[in-house]
Formats: C-alpha cells, structure tokens, sequence
C-alpha cells in the first residue's frame, strides 16, 4: 500500500495483528503520557512506561486515564530509566524507542554505549522527518534537521539511505531524491554543489542504489515542475522529489520549522541508525506531532 497522508500510517498499523511495542525512557510526565495514551487508544501501539510509577499514575489520574492500558517499569532515576529501555529493547521487549523527560543527553548516552546500547561501532546516527505539506501534491521525506550540523559525504550518504529506506516503507517503489543546494550550477566555492555532483554521479554510476539521486537543485526545482521548466532543469527528480537532503542542519532546520508553525504541515520524525527507531521529539512539538513520530517509528520498525 502506497501511503499518501500521514493518517494512512494509522490504518495500517490498526490493521496489524501483533501491535508494535513502544518503550518510554523516563515517562514522567504528562505530554509523553498523553502522546503514548492517544497511540494505545487508537490502536497503533502497546505502550511501556519506564519511570517513576507513583508519578506516571498521578499523570493519568490527572488526565483520566486508565492506568491499566500501559504497562509500567517501575524506575525512579533518570539515567537508569534510559539505560532500562535501552535494555528492553536488546532483549527484544521492545519494537521502538522514546525519549520522555530524560535529559537528550543522557538519552542519547544510554543508546550509544558501547557495550549496551542501539549503535553499532562507526554507525552515523541521523534524523528524518516525514511532511505532508498542504501545497505540496505527495508526501516528502526530508533529513537531517536536528542531528548533524554540517554533515561530510559519507554522513550525506548515511542520510540518503535512510531517507530511501522511510520513503519504501511509505510505499514509494523508487524514492526520487533531491540534493538541496543554493543553485543549480555545481561551484567549487559552495560545498553544497559539489557534494550534490558527486553523489547524483555516485548513483548514476550504481554506487549509490535503490533510489533516483539528482543534484545540486534548488528547493524550487525539487517540488515545484514550473520552476524547473522556466529554468530549463531536465530531471526526474525536478517538481517530484519524494525525498529532500539538506546541505546543512540550518537549512534544514530553517525549512521545516514555518513549514510547521506556518504552512500547516504536519509532521513525524524519527532518529534512524540505531536497532530500532527512536522518538526524539522536539519540546516544542505538540501532541499531533508526537503521535504522528510515534506512527512512523512503528511503521519503520516493521
């Protein structure tokens, strides 16, 4: 099934016999509670809470919900409530991974341990964000965001991978990737450009597989087909991107955000390259947004 909304995500996963298994790192509080309740109650996930159980059962009692629906892992220390759904997803408990209150800090420091966390050695962490965006005609695939700051070529390639493989799970057969740049022209000057030439040739040459890959193009040329006529830009990939790879985390940051608060997007994302997906929300994210990462998380988990 080729998914064209983000509500098409929730269908499929009401439709699976054995619900994916969410697993809250310190589940104290209440905008993580009423995320992970709204995914249960709607038949996307089961929910595990690991935090402190008097707390979580306040938070529901506050809200009204039934306790009973989530399964609760009683551990009141914030470091040790990361490295325990750290531990329950290794021992194959858990589907999928999410940041509550936990500080990202020692979040994070719980997946990449070395000996008992989520990331093989030298494995580059990334994130992804699925958009449907109301002007835009399918849904776009975007990275990174939020995670690397000015990623090398072979952290382009780690993300352009990761981009394919979310855009396949949503259905797309050959995910149409487009390198973002400040033009099209490849300058020696903007790092951008020549990136983009040396990873469209890196797929052109079937280095590079299991999607179209063009670049350098302008964010115009990549979702917009009259853009790319006016400019005479003769690509697959121009006006029909499905997925888009930033050449920085300002650029990328900086799209998505008035996308979001602005253009009525809505939006999920996930940190991929780990064992499973990870849910790092922003704390700026509302309840739609959180439950929507959850979704896709779900879905990739598959």
């Amino acid at each position: 099934m080729k998914i064209e909304r983000i509500s098409d995500i929730y269908e499929v996963l009401k439709g699976y016999t054995h619900k994916k298994r969410l697993v809250v790192a310190y589940a104290n509080d209440s905008h993580s509670v009423e995320a992970v309740h709204a995914a249960v109650q709607a038949g996307l996930v089961e929910g595990i809470l690991v935090g402190d159980r008097e707390r979580i059962c306040e938070v529901c009692q506050e809200n009204g919900y039934d306790v009973s629906c989530f399964r609760i892992v009683h551990e009141p220390a914030e470091m040790r409530a990361a490295e325990t759904a750290v531990a329950m997803v290794r021992n194959g408990e858990a589907d999928v991974i999410m940041k509550g209150l936990v500080s990202t800090d020692k979040y994070m420091r719980a997946i990449l341990n070395k000996e008992k966390g989520l990331v093989a050695p030298n494995t580059i962490l990334s994130h992804v964000t699925v958009m449907e965006c109301p002007a835009y005609h399918k849904l776009l695939t975007i990275s990174d965001v939020a995670v690397i700051p000015c990623p090398d070529l072979s952290q382009k390639m780690a993300m352009i991978k990761y981009v394919t493989n979310t855009a396949k799970a949503l259905g797309v057969e050959t995910p149409k990737v487009a390198l973002i740049a400040p033009t099209e022209q490849v300058l020696p000057k903007i790092q951008s450009t020549v990136d983009a030439a040396v990873l469209s040739k890196m797929n052109e040459r079937g280095q590079l597989t299991g999607a179209v890959i063009d670049g350098p193009m302008a964010l115009d040329v990549a979702v917009d087909k009259e853009a790319a006529d006016i400019k005479k830009i003769r690509s697959v990939v121009a006006g029909d991107a499905d997925c888009l790879i930033y050449p920085n985390l300002e650029s990328g940051n900086v799209c998505y955000k008035p996308n979001s608060k602005l253009g009525g997007s809505r939006q999920g994302a996930v940190l991929m390259g780990a064992q499973v997906p990870s849910v790092l929300s922003s704390r700026g994210d509302n309840v739609e947004t959180k439950l929507n990462s959850i979704a896709l998380a779900a879905i990739l988990s598959a």
